[in-house]
């Protein structure tokens, strides 16, 4: 059984909370527009990461993360792509991934909206954290929890953070 702490957007933006959220957690999965290494390299100290670079991430981060992350956490197979649309409206980037393989649990970030749905036609489920950091449109900062326990995807958490305020880049 495994605990993910999964963020989005942080657009160099740190803040504290993160560590206490991600406390319980196994791992951390970034899905992009990172935009600090410091950043990155902060979660990583803290918890194992797991990351895809962003359209705002630059070739430092590229070199670090790539753009699309297939991998299996204790028997689900995740896909992990910062753009990637969700149910229904997939991203032509990743769509044909998708549908020739789905896989059970489909990760992705940037529109900043908190959005966690179930593709009953592919079977998996979407998860988007919304975003952590202060730049965009989000009105509320969050980032999710996820339990895996074998096959079984359980006890999904939101976690707001509070609406965008003072900004701290790192």
């Amino acid at each position: 059984m495994k605990k993910i702490g999964i963020i989005s957007d942080t657009h160099s933006y740190w803040d504290d909370r993160y560590l206490k959220h991600f406390e319980p957690c196994d791992e951390i999965w970034h899905c992009g527009d990172i935009c600090s290494t410091v950043l990155a390299e902060r979660l990583a100290e803290f918890r194992p990461l797991r990351a895809v670079c962003g359209n705002c991430d630059g070739g430092d981060l590229r070199l670090m993360f790539p753009e699309v992350l297939r991998f299996k956490c204790e028997e689900v197979e995740v896909l992990m792509k910062h753009i990637g649309g969700y149910p229904g409206k997939y991203d032509p980037s990743i769509c044909r991934q998708i549908m020739e393989r789905p896989p059970k649990l489909f990760i992705s970030g940037h529109s900043h909206i908190l959005k966690i749905k179930n593709d009953p036609l592919l079977g998996l489920l979407h998860i988007n954290p919304g975003a952590a950091g202060l730049q965009g449109w989000q009105t509320e900062r969050t980032l999710v929890r996820l339990t895996i326990d074998g096959a079984t995807m359980k006890d999904c958490e939101v976690i707001t953070l509070g609406t965008p305020g003072r900004h701290s880049a790192l």
